[in-house]
């Protein structure tokens, strides 16, 4: 993949953005459980960088998807992954198919605020019963009138204590799980909409995740997005961009945890000579430098087809499965050469263990990417089927 002088301008600002305006506080953050999403959203937004691939009428940069990798790629610089994740509800998950389908009214009232920072988004597709396996969504909208009435709950939200409104995946109709669900914008501040709880995890601490309870909950049918119906296939796109946003944005925190890791064995002795100096551990540095070049090939070669049009469903799945992966295995093997000091709470490479545990599960576990890339290589297709 080519890039321009625009896409190293945008790296630039946005590591920027990341050193002086998030790294100072990240610890803070970590501490209470959740970010200032609004005051943060609304720096963004004054930079242009919640609007990339945007409109222009709704406020955005009208550019192709390989600057969306590169925002993604740079906010690797943050020092911890909930924030770069909560950025990314908003830019590539909540939010493009509203931008692809919405129709200019929707679009008015909740992608163009979302452009601008004012509004912060999130995606309701998991429920209790429903992460991975999205047709078994059990959300309903029923219409009533001019109205749709909205019972059940999503689980996960990333975004959602903070939330202005939320992508919503919801059974419209009864029939094929596959053609009876419609995306719909639900304001969280409707009557009935309630934050159940927020979840305590095991990392991502500085991103609030919520449990949503829809009881009655009453929008306009043209809060929906695109034609009723077709809401599976929509999230079926949306998965596309979140898929490979996510595999880029691994790539950047990545690249920080083994440069972290050298500097920090280059300075440590051990037995008369650095660390660093020890073949097992340079070697082991060097494969996994090997390792996430070959995974930024793999985003790339994704990005170049997605900006041409082309569907990238196997190529996504592949590029998330990898990530995640890559992402265990890199911080682990940082971890053991820091010794002690990969052991402690407000070490990166130990905040790096634990929040890219979420990248082999959300979106879409391992196991689900890896039944996508059976399905379209033909894996399991049988002679003469």
């Amino acid at each position: 993949m080519l890039f321009t002088h625009e896409h190293a301008e945008l790296r630039r600002t946005v590591e920027r953005f990341c050193r002086e305006e998030l790294n100072p506080h990240v610890d803070a953050w970590e501490d209470a459980g959740a970010f200032p999403a609004h005051e943060v959203f609304r720096k963004l937004g004054q930079l242009g960088l919640l609007g990339l691939t945007k409109p222009e009428a709704a406020g955005g940069a009208a550019l192709d998807y390989s600057y969306a990798v590169v925002l993604a790629e740079a906010l690797g610089a943050c020092t911890c992954g909930g924030v770069p994740l909560a950025i990314g509800v908003q830019t590539d998950m909540a939010t493009p198919a509203l931008a692809r389908i919405g129709n200019p009214e929707l679009q008015r009232e909740f992608l163009v605020p979302a452009v601008a920072g004012e509004m912060v988004a999130c995606i309701g597709v998991s429920e209790p019963s429903a992460g991975s396996d999205v047709a078994a969504i059990r959300t309903t909208a029923r219409k009533d009138g001019g109205d749709y009435v909205i019972n059940g709950g999503k689980l996960w939200i990333t975004n959602g204590a903070q939330a202005d409104w939320m992508c919503c995946l919801a059974n419209t109709s009864e029939g094929s799980p596959h053609r009876n669900k419609s995306l719909i914008v639900v304001p969280m501040k409707t009557p009935g909409v309630t934050v159940a709880r927020k979840i305590r995890k095991l990392g991502m601490h500085s991103s609030d995740t919520a449990q949503i309870h829809f009881d009655d909950v009453r929008v306009p049918q043209r809060y929906r997005i695109g034609d009723e119906g077709m809401g599976f296939t929509y999230q079926m796109q949306q998965f596309q961009e979140e898929r490979l946003w996510g595999a880029a944005n691994a790539l950047g925190g990545l690249d920080h945890a083994i440069a972290d890791t050298i500097e920090y064995t280059r300075s440590r002795q051990i037995f008369g000579r650095s660390v660093l100096d020890h073949q097992v551990v340079h070697y082991t540095l060097a494969e996994l430098q090997t390792e996430v070049e070959a995974l930024r090939a793999l985003v790339y070669r994704a990005t170049e087809l997605f900006v041409a049009g082309q569907d990238v469903t196997q190529l996504a799945s592949m590029a998330k499965l990898k990530a995640g992966r890559l992402s265990r295995e890199v911080a682990d093997k940082c971890l053991q050469f820091w010794g002690g000091m990969g052991y402690t709470w407000e070490n990166r490479v130990s905040r790096l263990l634990r929040d890219g545990r979420l990248g082999s599960i959300g979106g879409g576990a391992d196991e689900v990417m890896l039944s996508i890339i059976c399905k379209l290589t033909g894996t399991l297709s049988r002679p003469g089927a």
